[in-house]
């Protein structure tokens, strides 16, 4: 009885000393199995545990980068929006300005049709979505970087992976100089008033 005693004694021992076995570093490391992340639940316990573990970082990466599109993309969304609304409003007043007026009275209309359009500011409903988005973005953000704390070579090398893919796949877009149209009506515009200056 005592051996047996003895030997149960051994099993459990062994069994709590493997389950409280978790390697925590603060300095470069490359630990695999017995790693621990944010919780005690996030132990490693196995080399396939962490190769999913190192995949769910890289995921969370690329998530990070597909809401930071998401963002842009929603805030595009609201500029379209508001231009078409401004446009239609301004295209049903200038037809019917130019149903009225003539002579003089139409050039003003055609000028009034290249006004720029106003600022833009979003509602309650707008930017409560955009603050969301921001929030969802900012708290993957911050995990990433709580992740990135635990100084294992592995995580953080997953982590650029992660973001560069996404970076890849979701920051792939078009390039245009949406500046320009704006530089040339203000290049244009000082043009005539230096031509109407000259002329006086």
């Amino acid at each position: 009885m005592d051996h047996s005693s003895h030997g149960s004694m051994d099993s459990d021992s062994g069994d709590s000393m493997m389950g409280a076995s978790c390697e925590i570093s603060m300095l470069w490391n490359w630990n695999t199995v017995n790693s621990c992340f944010i919780s005690k639940s996030w132990h490693v316990t196995s080399k396939g545990m962490f190769a999913g573990s190192c995949i769910g970082v890289v995921l969370l990466g690329i998530c990070l980068e597909l809401l930071r599109r998401s963002v842009k993309e929603y805030d595009r969304f609201l500029l379209r929006q508001h231009k078409a609304q401004f446009l239609a409003t301004s295209a049903g007043s200038t037809a019917a300005d130019t149903s009225k007026a003539t002579g003089e009275g139409a050039s003003d209309s055609g000028a009034a049709a290249c006004v720029a359009i106003p600022a833009f500011r979003p509602n309650v409903f707008q930017q409560a979505i955009r603050a969301l988005l921001h929030m969802v973005q900012f708290a993957v953000a911050y995990f990433l970087m709580l992740l990135a704390m635990y100084y294992n070579g592995y995580i953080i090398i997953c982590i650029f992976i992660g973001t560069y893919i996404g970076s890849f796949i979701f920051q792939w877009e078009h390039l245009s100089e949406r500046e320009i149209p704006v530089l040339l009506m203000k290049l244009l515009s000082a043009a005539d008033e230096v031509a109407s200056s000259t002329k006086v």
